[in-house]
């Protein structure tokens, strides 16, 4: 997948477009992320001990990973993913700057 937790993406199509949020988590067998604060659903939860009142929840579903691009350190852009090797380990590289995505 290009891109991992903790990443900072955008979204590029459906609703939520335009939007940015960090990754919370990757699910790379459904191809798909869960990213804060974007594709927010209504949970009905019924009560339970961690939730004594139950009622409708607000929380993230996940959504696919080709629908967020990940953001250019740079710039704050959106851009594509490359990879390069750097001492003997595969890097993710920004496609616009050049920059490494990962740390």
């Amino acid at each position: 997948m290009h891109v991992k937790k903790g990443d900072k993406v955008m979204v590029i199509s459906g609703k939520d477009k335009g939007k940015q949020g960090v990754v919370l988590a990757s699910y790379p067998k459904k191809d798909r992320i869960l990213v804060e604060g974007i594709n927010i659903v209504k949970k009905h939860a019924k009560p339970s001990q961690a939730n004594p009142q139950g009622g409708i929840l607000n929380q993230e579903a996940p959504i696919h990973v080709s629908n967020v691009m990940p953001l250019d350190p740079k710039s704050g852009e959106p851009t594509r993913v490359g990879y390069k090797v750097v001492d003997g380990k595969k890097v993710r590289v920004a496609k616009k700057s050049g920059e490494t995505l990962d740390k």
